[in-house]
């Protein structure tokens, strides 16, 4: 079984990206399944059963932040894919925290960009680039070549040994390479880990407390002016 995580900012086109690779290599030789994963609302599992007739299956991650939720289920889920036939199960993930990373090891982890989100981007969302095997610049081309430059720059800037794919996947555009090194990874191995530290700790407000204001608060802790510190038990 095959394991490839595919995070990004929402409407980035991770989807779109999975979409044409699926069209491009399902076969004799791949069977691929595919989870998606989101906090609120999903429906690409109903598209891709209805263009390609492949095992779909959707978690909300509702309270949890959507990493969090990938750390609890991926083991359940490849197995879930071995019983459905599958070879090679894609999952899609919001990747919404921007401080965990959403790959594990023994997987291939693709961070899709859009180009056209600012040049900034990549300096933003943490993990989810740093820790990727493979970064997938979509709309291309809705930017100058200068734009392009920039973007790749910043992308390297964060992770100097990601694998750059520029593509206009809405066409198919670019996507052959990124085939290649799915063929190419290896297979899973349970059981699997998480890839990088997950962050510092926890507090009171991820524990249900609404109060503003530090004076209420307990565990990691920051205020305006002082950096990160550590209160009670």
């Amino acid at each position: 079984m095959k394991l490839v995580i595919i995070a990004g900012p929402p409407t980035c086109g991770k989807t779109t990206v999975i979409k044409q690779v699926i069209k491009k290599m399902i076969g004799a030789d791949i069977r691929p399944a595919f989870l998606k994963v989101d906090v609120q609302y999903i429906d690409e599992d109903e598209m891709i059963k209805k263009e390609f007739g492949i095992p779909v299956k959707k978690v909300y991650s509702g309270e949890l932040c959507p990493d969090h939720c990938n750390v609890l289920i991926l083991a359940d889920a490849v197995k879930w894919a071995e019983k459905s036939g599958a070879n090679l199960l894609f999952v899609e993930t919001a990747g919404l925290c921007l401080r965990c990373s959403p790959y594990v090891e023994g997987s291939l982890g693709i961070s899709v960009l859009e180009s056209t989100s600012g040049m900034n981007l990549p300096r933003k969302i943490g993990p989810m680039l740093s820790l990727a095997d493979i970064a997938v610049v979509t709309k291309i081309d809705l930017i100058s070549q200068a734009e392009r430059e920039v973007f790749r720059a910043r992308i390297n800037e964060v992770s100097p040994n990601v694998e750059i794919i520029e593509s206009n996947a809405l066409y198919g555009i670019g996507i052959d390479p990124l085939i290649k090194k799915i063929k190419e990874s290896k297979e899973a191995v349970l059981p699997m880990f998480l890839r990088g530290n997950p962050p510092v700790g926890t507090c009171t407000i991820c524990a249900g407390k609404k109060e503003i204001g530090t004076e209420h608060h307990y565990g990691v802790l920051r205020t305006l002016d002082e950096d990160l510190f550590y209160r009670g038990e």
